[in-house]
């Protein structure tokens, strides 16, 4: 099965995909939109990428807890699949953003460069954290 995960943000929204066969994400785009120009922009990737099913990063405070920005995430899982006709899967992303920092520690790019893929490699490591959670 294939997946899109879709790490959303204020101002930019991070894009992986990856499949369950070979549990490998890889980070697609960062789209730096909001509210009808991002679901556009979601429209080609999702008809680029074909994914099977989708996953929403779901926003919680470290101790587990809802966060008020969960209830944003679950009502665009919502209209997404409806949107898109496809199931759609909660992951929690707390981290993700540490862990793409994390991973371009020591990549020898600007600052620039880091904050221009960092969203897309958070989406990857939500993906990569889907992906070990339903071996």
């Amino acid at each position: 099965m294939r997946y899109l995960a879709i790490d959303i943000g204020d101002v930019r929204t991070g894009i992986a995909s990856g499949d369950d066969v070979l549990r490998l994400a890889t980070p697609v785009k960062v789209i730096e939109a909001s509210g009808d120009a991002l679901l556009r922009a979601l429209d080609a990737v999702i008809d680029e990428h074909g994914p099977d099913a989708l996953v929403i990063g779901l926003p919680l405070h470290m101790d587990g807890r809802e966060s008020p920005r969960s209830a944003a995430a679950r009502a665009f899982g919502a209209a997404a699949g409806a949107r898109w006709s496809l199931p759609v899967h909660f992951q929690d992303e707390r981290l993700t953003s540490f862990d793409a920092d994390q991973r371009m520690a020591r990549s020898g790019r600007t600052h620039a460069q880091k904050k221009a893929i960092r969203d897309a490699l958070a989406a990857c490591a939500l993906l990569e954290d889907f992906l070990s959670s339903h071996a």
